[in-house]
């Protein structure tokens, strides 16, 4: 009788592992048939093999474009949007808390407009759609040289932050689409560095236009038209050569096409899928992680939204004339995009995206030299990185991008604020409020640190139980791996 009730018991256990296995492989079925754009040139298996060197030889082809135009684009928007800086200097007719107000305005419509561009973006053909954007917000810019008012400029700012609202999560996709987790972050920093460089760049070209004497056009107004339609000329490249996703990159052979989607296989990351996933939705708001993200992402953006839009008006208040103070800016920038390529190389190196967080926030927090203040923004280059390596599942990454870039324009329309008119010259508040929150950062970054490691050991425990459980070798596991790379699942799934 005891024997008969151990059979049962073991028949019931076998019956469910089987119901489980059958349930398992339905599911990731059912995935595969809602994959990515990319099963259907590629299939879910890997059907061609290509050697390193034809490997290295593509990486190169992308290199040569990618890139370049999405710098072209990070370092149009960041000159744009910091243009005000310029502008309130160079005659501006906004002062007082009016500025403050139109500072904010810009991150209100970014704020306002960040996850609806994010789910048409996905609904569309992502990089057609930022490229209609850049055009449309050049367009914009250049409408400020004719504003004079409070209202005028409030509505226009705020416009500008809608259509930019979409670059970052715009960017982020489309590397993560084209490179391999151990090469997304250098890449980002390639981007991302052009808010080192514009800072250089926009102080120099501002530096110059003050020499003009204003009787035709004063020179802010010249600052607007220039930026505007420099962004226009870079937003018809992004619609010309710019490609959505491997499965559309015209540039590449139909060959190269399918090669480039196996380089990315192995990471389980995926490349577009155009159905927006409710049960991807609630995983990214239910993930601790999501939110510690938002969180530093937050105490980074205070700081910035500050800075980007006083830091002429702190520098001009220790005595310098404004053009000095154009001039004095640009060093500034020069550690910025250092830092930036500094924690990009080192995140992929090293395969860490939290420790590059510590090394921009320490020389910020101890630094007593202004041109040190520069290094903390590029913690939000890793931040970047972090989504696209980390994140799986189109809808899930599209949403994690979205709450990222909410935070974002939160933590600036509060930064904006920081430096007030009663404060100057010293604005000690502002200065004191930077040095705490980048501290408290610095714990946050290190808490997700730990949280990751802690997932990953997991997860080798929980795949060497399925090896077991099934009888798999390491060849089955990266079999699976590959088989399950385009079924846009997340990666929790």
């Amino acid at each position: 009788m005891i024997t008969t009730l151990e059979d049962q018991k073991i028949r019931e256990v076998e019956k469910r592992e089987d119901m489980r296995e059958t349930s398992f492989d339905e599911k990731l079925s059912l995935d595969i048939q809602d994959g990515d754009e990319a099963l259907r040139l590629i299939g879910a298996e890997r059907t061609a093999q290509f050697s390193e060197e034809y490997n290295a030889k593509l990486r190169r082809k992308l290199d040569m474009l990618i890139p370049p135009l999405c710098a072209a684009v990070y370092f149009t928007q960041f000159l744009d949007k910091t243009s005000l800086n310029y502008a309130s200097i160079m005659g501006l007719p906004i002062v007082g808390q009016h500025y403050n107000l139109v500072s904010l305005a810009f991150y209100l419509g970014f704020l306002v407009w960040e996850f609806p561009t994010v789910y048409l973006s996905q609904k569309t053909r992502v990089a057609k759609y930022l490229g209609v954007n850049i055009i449309v917000w050049g367009i914009v810019l250049m409408l400020h040289s004719v504003g004079t008012s409070f209202g005028a400029f409030f509505a226009l700012r705020f416009l500008l932050g809608m259509c930019e609202s979409c670059v970052a999560p715009s960017l982020i996709l489309i590397i993560s689409m084209f490179y391999k987790k151990n090469e997304q972050s250098r890449r980002i920093s390639w981007f991302y560095v052009m808010n080192g460089i514009t800072q250089i760049f926009g102080g120099f070209v501002a530096y110059g236009i003050s020499f003009y004497s204003g009787k035709l056009l004063a020179p802010y107004k010249i600052i607007y038209i220039l930026l505007g339609g420099l962004a226009i000329v870079v937003g018809v490249c992004v619609l010309i050569w710019l490609p959505d996703s491997p499965v559309h990159a015209q540039f590449l052979t139909k060959e190269e096409r399918i090669a480039a989607l196996e380089r990315v296989r192995d990471d389980s990351g995926g490349t577009e899928n155009k159905h927006l996933k409710k049960n991807q939705i609630v995983e990214a708001v239910t993930d601790i992680r999501t939110w510690l993200i938002v969180l530093t992402t937050l105490l980074t953006s205070i700081p910035n939204g500050g800075l980007s839009n006083f830091s002429n008006l702190i520098i001009r208040n220790f005595g310098y004339t404004s053009k000095q103070t154009l001039i004095l800016s640009t060093p500034g920038g020069a550690v910025a995009a250092a830092m930036t390529l500094f924690c990009g190389w080192y995140s992929d190196k090293r395969g860490e995206r939290m420790l590059p967080i510590i090394f921009a926030l320490v020389p910020t927090i101890v630094g007593s030299a202004v041109y040190l203040i520069g290094t903390f923004g590029s913690a939000l280059s890793s931040v970047y990185a972090y989504n696209a390596s980390n994140t799986s599942g189109h809808t899930k990454k599209s949403t994690i991008n979205a709450m990222t870039l909410v935070s974002f324009s939160i933590g600036n329309i509060i930064g904006t604020e920081i430096f007030l008119p009663k404060d100057a010259p010293d604005y000690l508040p502002g200065k004191t409020a930077i040095m705490v929150l980048l501290t408290v950062q610095l714990a946050i970054s290190l808490l997700l640190r730990r949280i990751n490691m802690r997932l990953n050991v997991k997860k080798l425990a929980n795949i060497e139980e399925e090896k077991a459980r099934r009888g798999w070798t390491d060849a089955d596991i990266q079999r699976e791996r590959e088989r399950h790379a385009f079924a846009d699942l997340t990666d929790k799934e």
